[in-house]
């Protein structure tokens, strides 16, 4: 009986669109995983918390969770792996997350890796600063939110941290908790 291939690996770089100094994650996952395991895989990486619609355009392709009552025209993301849509390096993508802030997420397939099965993936390999919080109001927004976390007379400093519920720093990434909570996606 022959041997079962092993999925290659994709290193795959997510870059949250329209902030400056950029958000960034760079992670590893293998080429079988469906786009819908890949949007659980987005959430952790990014920190958000799964509360909105999302959706994946791939050549102009609308993927996305099954709809029942079909308001949306999308394609199941549980029925499409990633090896399905992206065959080759440096080809990009885009993964829409909340559709009132429109957090627009560029997708790039920087590398194609062959397997190492002493590894777990997915994994996060690098990334840098902190995604905005939740229903912040997209770019302008969070633009606004740090404005007023950051000055102590800004007219909504208060209400912004107490909204937020504990202290901030847009520079922290905490890359070994985001890997201990993907250690238990499977």
């Amino acid at each position: 009986m022959a041997e079962k291939k092993q999925p290659d690996i994709y290193q795959v770089k997510v870059t949250l669109e329209g902030i400056r100094p950029p958000i960034w994650r760079r992670i590893l996952v293998t080429s079988d995983t469906t786009l819908g395991k890949l949007h659980s895989i987005f959430q952790v990486i990014m920190g958000w918390d799964d509360y909105h619609l999302h959706q994946f355009i791939i050549n102009g392709t609308y993927y996305g969770p099954p709809d029942p009552d079909l308001m949306l025209d999308l394609k199941d993301e549980n029925k499409m792996r990633l090896d399905q849509v992206v065959l080759q390096e440096q080809k990009k993508f885009i993964y829409e997350y909340d559709f009132g802030d429109s957090w627009y997420h560029k997708i790039l397939i920087e590398k194609i890796l062959p397997p190492d099965t002493k590894k777990h993936y997915p994994v996060c390999i690098k990334g840098k600063r902190a995604c905005p919080p939740e229903d912040c109001g997209g770019e302008s927004g969070y633009d606004y939110f740090l404005e007023a976390i950051q000055d102590p007379d800004h007219p909504e400093h208060e209400e912004m941290l107490e909204w937020r519920g504990d202290s901030f720093d847009p520079e922290a990434f905490d890359i070994d908790g985001v890997n201990m909570i993907l250690k238990k996606i499977r």
